[in-house]
């Protein structure tokens, strides 16, 4: 069991290397946050990195989003098509504030049941540790659903040069 929020899956697809890198490139941006015209454009699905032989790429979003997963993906050439290897991680800032609350839960819950008995107090905070825990697996998964569902429309789509 992995102690953080991720998800990892293996596609097999017939398409070519070079026709999924080209439909990645088709729905994503390179973020500049410092041009505001690129943030305007709504053509796109998804910000991230495409390189010759993987992908960095996160859903475009209006407001922030702590458990926006982070796909990272690898692309391997095989006889009949490739063999592509996703990801699915939070952004290391978000990793980082649920291990921060994760601990400081921990620790006070600790430092209530044994050091200061207050074991009511104890079990509450114990309890919304582990909601918030609970909370950002869950949130997170439905996070990848959607995620994936993009990605495996961008998979699906005709190669009809009208598109």
């Amino acid at each position: 069991m992995q102690l953080f929020p991720n998800f990892s899956e293996t596609l097999v697809s017939s398409l070519s290397k070079e026709e999924i890198l080209h439909r990645l490139e088709k729905v994503t941006k390179n973020v500049n946050y410092l041009d505001i015209e690129t943030q305007k454009e709504d053509d796109y699905k998804f910000n991230g990195v495409i390189q010759e032989n993987g992908f960095s790429i996160s859903l475009i979003i209006k407001k922030a989003d702590s458990f926006l997963p982070l796909i990272k993906g690898r692309i391997e050439s095989t006889k009949t098509g490739i063999i592509l290897f996703l990801d699915y991680t939070l952004f290391p800032g978000s990793v980082f504030f649920l291990a921060f609350w994760s601990v400081i839960c921990l620790a006070l819950s600790g430092l209530f049941s044994s050091l200061i008995p207050k074991p009511e107090l104890a079990t509450a905070i114990f309890l919304i540790g582990a909601f918030n825990y609970w909370f950002a697996w869950a949130h997170f998964k439905r996070k990848v659903r959607i995620s994936q569902n993009l990605f495996y429309e961008l998979l699906n789509e005709s190669s009809d040069p009208s598109k």
